[in-house]
């Protein structure tokens, strides 16, 4: 099944969704001749778009809106923030080609605040599958929720068999005694890899998927915490706001320390390239990953070996 087939197999059964977007079809292009008055594009007009889906959202509708992530949270920001986060209405936030899945595109087209921004609203939940069969199994919790919700869009073939997903739960893909890997998003891909590079060196590695930024699952944080290996936070995010502050803001609340090794874009836009590119040349492939984890835990990263090569970025255009 694809997201297209899921939004069209929920929508049928449910007449309450209403699909919305600011000229962004590139994955619901076959949805307007099933769906009719159902669809509705308001052209490249996010701040309408938002506003449109609010008005309908007190009307008893679902909006399933679809824009570019970095247009949908920042242009529309104020509008999610005031039309749908203080009135905590219904309206699920499809945010299109996030963090380093806007390849080819330069620094106007990179969400890497995006997570920052969502989560900072108070009721908004905020998620972000690992793949496309990790999304698919997300999406309808996440669209019967009341909750106000923003997933970024991952339509990248799975290379892992996911757990049952729910609401607010880390998937803990493996326990570590010596490093913990935690990470959401498309560069799950990467640190699988990671993994089985430093596993090969004979490391015992934890990794965690977390799919759910918002709520987050402290339970498992603290957990890992309290085992006291190194934790590494793998994100295409800016450092502020993103998982790596998460982590601090839980550390904090709990009054923790840990050592923690933060694996983000700090202070900086990536350089524009195709995917593979750029994870080649800001060190975000398996690889980069492993010899970082490897030199934080005093040891040559050297030693890491070519892992398997990265897929090119799937989104249509």
């Amino acid at each position: 099944m694809t997201y297209e087939e899921l939004i069209k197999e929920t929508a049928l059964a449910d007449e309450r969704l209403v699909v919305m977007t600011a000229e962004n079809r590139a994955l619901i292009r076959n949805l307007p001749a099933v769906l009719g008055p159902r669809f509705i594009d308001t052209g490249i007009t996010e701040q309408t778009l938002i506003g449109a889906a609010a008005g309908l959202a007190l009307r008893g509708r679902v909006p399933v809106v679809h824009a570019l992530a970095t247009f949908l949270t920042l242009r529309a920001f104020e509008f999610i923030r005031t039309d749908v986060g203080i009135g905590q209405l219904p309206v699920k936030l499809s945010g299109f080609v996030p963090g380093f899945l806007s390849d080819g595109n330069g620094p106007t087209h990179q969400a890497i605040e995006d997570v920052s921004l969502m989560r900072g609203i108070p009721g908004m939940t905020v998620f972000a599958p690992a793949d496309e069969a990790d999304m698919l199994a997300m999406l309808p919790a996440i669209w019967a929720s009341p909750a106000p919700a923003y997933v970024r869009i991952n339509t990248r073939p799975a290379t892992y068999e996911h757990a049952p997903f729910e609401m607010g739960k880390a998937e803990i893909v493996a326990e570590g005694t010596d490093v913990t890997i935690l990470t959401y998003g498309m560069l799950f891909e990467q640190t699988l890899v990671a993994r089985e590079l430093l596993q090969a060196q004979g490391k015992s590695v934890g990794l965690i998927n977390l799919r759910s930024l918002k709520p987050i699952d402290e339970a498992a944080l603290l957990e890992v915490v309290r085992r006291g290996s190194l934790i590494v936070t793998v994100e295409d995010h800016f450092i502020t706001g993103g998982l790596y502050s998460i982590l601090a803001e839980v550390l904090l609340r709990n009054q923790l320390t840990t050592r923690v090794l933060p694996l983000a874009l700090e202070e900086r836009w990536y350089r524009p390239g195709r995917l593979s590119a750029v994870l080649e040349h800001e060190g975000f492939t398996g690889q980069h990953i492993a010899r970082r984890v490897a030199e934080a835990l005093g040891e040559s990263g050297a030693t890491i070996s070519a892992g398997p090569a990265v897929l090119e970025n799937q989104f249509a255009e």
